[in-house]
């Protein structure tokens, strides 16, 4: 079938919308368009707002009248559109303002880098009655556990900012392989982002000052308490008090811990050997498992948990040592 010729949209800024950027919102509108061609739009005076030229950072208000020009998508940016399969994830917790999911391990949080969807793009399928649905934070795509969406700006603005201010509580169920020193309590080890010669994305900690890329890496601290003795593991409750990426997996796996399962940082016999036997355990074993926050539109403070997976409840009885 060929495509239908684009036609000029003109879109009414409603309260999900308010307070954007016209970039982003644009960036938004335009799924799959690449981001250089939308900021040429912008130069080029084809997007207007109220009938006027605007700028890329023009902040959008209630009821603002935007022309959207005609874009054709790729055809196949258009197909991949219409794979997305509608879905819904266990809700942990829901009002007006946001939606907490509990995420099963395996999927990821958004599409990209290799992967067409993630939980946000199904849950936009799933409930295309909702005006506004994005992301508050991250998780990776081997971790289960707590997720935040915002439904509406306001409520994305105010927990991310308490994100960005680490004023929130987040602490993730973490068994490791080796008995962890009760002792050991804080890792405050500088981690630093790269690529490898694989082309993926990959963090090392950074011990010592006179490491050549110290000067780069960030500061990062992880809180670890142990939950639980097991049979050649340690159950662990880890609090990040900064937000890096792969940061507990870096952590623990530098301290000489590694997480079960994990296929990047892990140990990789180990790990075969858990998925080969009698358990089939095949997943990394980190579950973001509390959270805690103020309410974007209310004074409280609200605390969330989300029980372990029952396929990690049944790793912990099949290692719990026999008395």
């Amino acid at each position: 079938m060929p495509q239908a010729a684009p036609a000029v949209r003109r879109v009414t800024i409603d309260e999900g919308s308010a307070g954007q950027r016209l970039d982003n919102f644009l960036l938004r509108e335009l799924k799959g368009v690449p981001k250089t061609h939308v900021y040429r739009l912008i130069r080029a005076g084809e997007v207007r707002v109220n009938k006027g030229r605007a700028q890329a950072d023009t902040r959008l208000e209630l009821g603002d009248e935007v022309r959207v020009p005609p874009v054709r998508l790729p055809e196949r940016v258009e197909a991949e559109k219409d794979f997305v399969p509608a879905r819904e994830f266990p809700i942990v917790y829901e009002d007006e303002h946001l939606i907490a999911v509990n995420k099963p391990a395996g999927v990821a949080v958004h599409g990209g880098s290799g992967v067409s969807f993630g939980v946000i793009e199904q849950l936009r399928r799933a409930r295309p009655q909702a005006k506004f649905l994005e992301l508050v934070h991250r998780l990776d795509k081997e971790t289960s556990g707590l997720l935040l969406i915002a439904k509406k700006r306001s409520a994305l603005t105010s927990l991310q900012d308490q994100f960005r201010e680490r004023e929130t509580g987040k602490t993730y169920a973490a068994l490791v392989i080796g008995d962890w020193a009760e002792n050991k309590k804080v890792i405050d080890v500088p981690l630093l982002k790269f690529v490898g010669s694989d082309g993926e994305r990959w963090v090392r900690a950074v011990e010592h000052s006179h490491d050549p890329q110290a000067g780069q890496a960030k500061r990062s601290i992880s809180l670890v308490k142990v939950a639980r003795k097991l049979d050649g593991h340690t159950l662990l409750d880890v609090t990040i008090k900064t937000g890096r990426t792969h940061q507990i997996r870096v952590h623990l796996q530098h301290a000489g811990h590694p997480i079960v399962g994990d296929p990047k940082y892990g140990d990789f016999e180990a790990n075969r050997a858990l998925a080969r036997g009698a358990l089939k355990f095949e997943r990394m074993f980190l579950h973001a498992k509390r959270l805690r926050f103020q309410h974007p539109a209310r004074e409280e403070e609200i605390e969330l948990s989300a029980p372990l997976p029952p396929e990690c409840e049944k790793l912990i009885a099949a290692l719990t040592p026999k008395q």
